[in-house]
């Protein structure tokens, strides 16, 4: 997985963290959170506010 592929982080995540409300997830944890998924692989440089937000994004509409 890269940066851009939103939709799979946030299924990922969802499955990783099923009892964590991403609402009031901060962006650090979100971060580090990613890039420890064992199918990330992509640099932490490319990173960025807009990219964690999109995720964020993703992850509460799986939950809907």
């Amino acid at each position: 997985m890269k940066w851009t592929d939103t939709r799979e982080i946030a299924i990922a995540l969802d499955e990783a963290h099923p009892k964590v409300d991403p609402r009031y997830l901060n962006y650090v944890d979100l971060r580090v959170w990613v890039e420890s998924l064992a199918k990330f692989a992509d640099d932490p440089a490319r990173c960025g506010e807009k990219i964690l937000e999109a995720i964020q994004l993703a992850w509460i509409e799986e939950r809907e």
